[in-house]
């Protein structure tokens, strides 16, 4: 789902009128306009503040105060089902995501409003030249795609939901302790007697209790890219979160969540779970370990709604959609590798042709 900057993420320009735009490299309002310049924050309710952490039960009960909700239009995608928001009066564009045309619907979409975000710290061209980097050093990936991608459209900037929750848990477990240990035996190989160490486990009885408060346990909101892909994009700085101000959105675009925040807390407590599993065994130690049961309370669960930005290119050549993302603050690169049919079958061949001459030459010493 893609929210398009709606009036509250304009801000004119005070001696042209033109809009500002969030300038990555400076950290400032820029008018492109007249060169203008102004700084992000200033009097309003986004303004300054920290970020607030939001209780988990509250938004689950749907017992939010009205100002943390908001609406927006919203039109799906046909394609790769993305929700897109279009500006007041546009009624066609291109999909972000794949490229595909679509046309704007009248659909309502409610949810939570982010909390905090980080901003871009790379620009278009600094993305850019990070992809075709990147897709320059692919070398079975097809040089008209390159060269395609080199001269296409602009990379669209986007800031893509997640979900970060905390919470308190504490675990008992009961399970084994394996002590690895060797007996030696005789044994007969090739017709002879030999003496061998043969490694045994005694288990013995474990339980105990573990603890672990959870800090920022990072879930992506969104359904619009492939996890692997943005799983792929981490590590993200979060102590370096601004608290949420639309200032930050100008001249980028800002996709709401499509995951639920309660489908969200499912991936999350997975994640908890292994780490819990993880800090059970090396409580156990010893050699190795079972586990036979966790018991885990938790409590004291909080979230935020948060915007990480990344840099977008959706290509369409010879009728495939390539996509590919751009950490907008790292410059890590991540996408769906592309593949030349004509290099792959030169290297086959090249290959070929090596292994023959080796082959020739072995024979030749023969």
């Amino acid at each position: 789902m893609l929210i398009s900057p709606k009036e509250e993420h304009r801000f004119p320009c005070d001696q042209c009128g033109a809009d500002f735009r969030f300038d990555p490299d400076r950290g400032v309002l820029l008018c492109d306009h007249c060169g203008n310049t102004s700084q992000v924050g200033g009097s309003g309710p986004w303004s300054g503040g920290s970020i607030r952490e939001v209780d988990f039960k509250s938004a689950l009960a749907d017992r939010l105060p009205s100002q943390e909700m908001e609406e927006t239009r919203v039109s799906t995608c046909p394609n790769c089902a993305a929700q897109v928001e279009f500006d007041p009066g546009v009624h066609a564009a291109e999909c972000p995501f794949c490229a595909t045309p679509v046309v704007a619907d009248t659909g309502r979409n409610r949810h939570i409003k982010p909390k905090g975000l980080l901003p871009f710290a790379l620009d278009e061209k600094d993305a850019r030249k990070a992809m075709t980097d990147w897709l320059g050093r692919l070398w079975f990936a097809p040089n008209g795609l390159q060269e395609y991608a080199r001269k296409g459209r602009k990379m669209t900037g986007i800031y893509v939901p997640y979900w970060t929750f905390d919470a308190d848990t504490a675990s008992s477990y009961r399970g084994e302790r394996g002590t690895v240990y060797y007996e030696t035996r005789r044994v007969v190989r090739n017709g002879k007697s030999e003496t061998v160490r043969v490694a045994k486990v005694r288990w013995s009885p474990a339980s105990g209790r573990v603890a672990r408060f959870f800090d920022d346990v990072l879930v992506l909101a969104s359904r619009s890219l492939p996890k692997q892909y943005t799983d792929a994009l981490e590590p993200w700085d979060l102590s370096e979160l601004e608290p949420y101000q639309p200032e930050y959105l100008a001249g980028f675009r800002a996709e709401a969540y499509t995951v639920e925040l309660d489908d969200g807390y499912t991936e999350a407590r997975s994640y908890m779970d292994r780490i819990i599993m993880r800090d059970v065994k090396f409580d156990i130690g010893g050699d190795r370990q079972r586990v036979h049961d966790i018991d885990t309370r938790i409590a004291n669960v909080t979230f935020k709604h948060i915007l990480l930005p990344v840099w977008l290119a959706a290509y369409k050549y010879r009728g495939k959609s390539y996509r590919f993302v751009v950490n907008g603050r790292t410059g890590s690169v991540q996408g769906e590798r592309p593949w030349s049919a004509w290099k792959i079958a030169f290297a086959v061949i090249v290959g070929l042709i090596i292994a023959a001459g080796v082959g020739f030459v072995a024979a030749m010493n023969q």
